[in-house]
């Protein structure tokens, strides 16, 4: 699987097409951003006091799946970089708990591409997997866009 580094256009994206992002590690930082800005402030994410911890069903400091899915939209922007529209659905499932200092990587397959009525505008599928530094997938979704497609002059045209 190819390693992206740069943006990928319309005609890269074929059913099949296979990519890797780059890895990302999450820290103590990120964590605590992440909950303060969301209100995601449950003792699962924000407390360090080990009574509370030996308590927990998982170990270490574990991180929202929100914002594991963050990030992995962020890492796949390799697809969407020029072309993107609109987001449209996802469907998601936390497959296994994210911790500070596991990075991550995205693996996303495109599987299907279709035209819209509208001219310049297409569907685009893709399967997401999240797989963290052990090679376990820790999140996956199906991903569902609008995206411009060949016909589109501009953005203001659309």
């Amino acid at each position: 699987m190819k390693t992206m580094e740069g943006t990928l256009f319309w005609d890269d994206l074929e059913p099949g097409m296979r990519y890797r992002s780059r890895g990302r590690t999450i820290t103590e930082t990120d964590l605590v951003n992440f909950v303060n800005a969301s209100w995601l402030t449950e003792g699962l994410f924000t407390s360090v006091d080990p009574a509370e911890r030996e308590h927990s069903a998982i170990s270490g400091r574990v991180v929202p799946g929100a914002l594991v899915y963050s990030y992995a939209e962020g890492m796949s922007k390799y697809t969407m970089q020029g072309i993107g529209l609109a987001f449209l659905e996802a469907t998601m499932v936390v497959k296994g708990p994210t911790r500070v200092g596991d990075t991550i990587h995205v693996e996303c397959e495109v599987t299907e591409k279709k035209m819209t009525s509208k001219p310049g505008r297409a569907v685009m599928r893709s399967l997401v997997d999240v797989v963290n530094q052990h090679g376990q997938t820790v999140l996956t979704y199906t991903a569902v866009r609008l995206v411009r497609a060949p016909g589109c002059i501009s953005p203001s045209t659309d």
